[in-house]
């Protein structure tokens, strides 16, 4: 056999020594990094045991770690709220600007679909007579359907019955629908229509809390449909 080469020193060790003489010469530099701290590791092990200090600064570690998850999870969640806030404040300029039923009916359906990616949009007008635009039904068929729908002021989240679904989306978009969100359109007691949006998802509308914007939605178009009353017919 041949004698195998020898190995140079390793330079972990030269530059070991080259950060301790940096850190002797520059004894504030910690002070200026603080935030190298919670990553190093001085164990106090003796044996088998575990000095307090060592488990105090464990635990402030595990801590640092879960509130910077925290954090991260909170900006997530503001960074979504402000991409809402702005998708919601476009469509309600857009309402603002209408200036007949079908541009009313058309900038909703739009924005539900293509701003805000819904994939199952339900907006569905109460008239006597048939709308130009849109979908519409009088308010006594809505009543017999999803009357326990039709709460004023309130988003009604989470999974339908099967004539519910069929009723505001469809036979066949209703198979595919896990979870929705209904909210009554009205304004001073006159019940004017339902808009619903759905998600494949069965846990994705399983509460009010996520519904902020939909309520901001429905509150604007109830106040802006009163314009176009020669269409729709008031019922208190």
């Amino acid at each position: 056999m041949t004698d195998q080469p020898q190995v140079p020193a390793s330079h972990t060790d030269a530059e070991a020594a080259a950060v301790a003489e940096y850190l002797r010469k520059n004894t504030g530099f910690f002070v200026d990094h603080e935030e190298l701290l919670t990553s190093l590791r001085l164990p106090h092990q003796r044996g088998d045991t575990v000095s307090l200090v060592e488990r105090q600064v464990k635990v402030l570690r595990e801590r640092n770690i879960e509130m910077r998850n925290r954090l991260s999870q909170l900006m997530d969640v503001a960074r979504d709220n402000d991409r809402l806030f702005e998708k919601t404040r476009r469509l309600i300029l857009d309402l603002l600007d209408t200036s007949s039923l079908e541009e009313a009916v058309i900038a909703v359906e739009d924005s539900l679909r293509q701003e805000f990616q819904v994939p199952f949009a339900s907006l569905i007008l109460f008239a006597e007579t048939p709308t130009p635009v849109g979908r519409s039904v009088t308010l006594a068929e809505a009543q017999k359907a999803i009357g326990g729908l039709l709460t004023e002021g309130k988003t009604l989240c989470g999974t339908l019955r099967d004539h519910e679904l069929d009723f505001l989306f469809g036979e066949d978009q209703r198979k595919q629908i896990g979870s929705t969100a209904v909210v009554a359109l009205s304004y001073q007691g006159v019940l004017q229509g339902v808009l619903a949006v759905g998600s494949r998802d069965p846990q994705h509308y399983k509460s009010s809390l996520g519904t902020l914007f939909l309520n901001y939605i429905a509150e604007v178009l109830s106040r802006v449909l009163p314009r176009y009353t020669n269409l729709l017919r008031p019922v208190r």
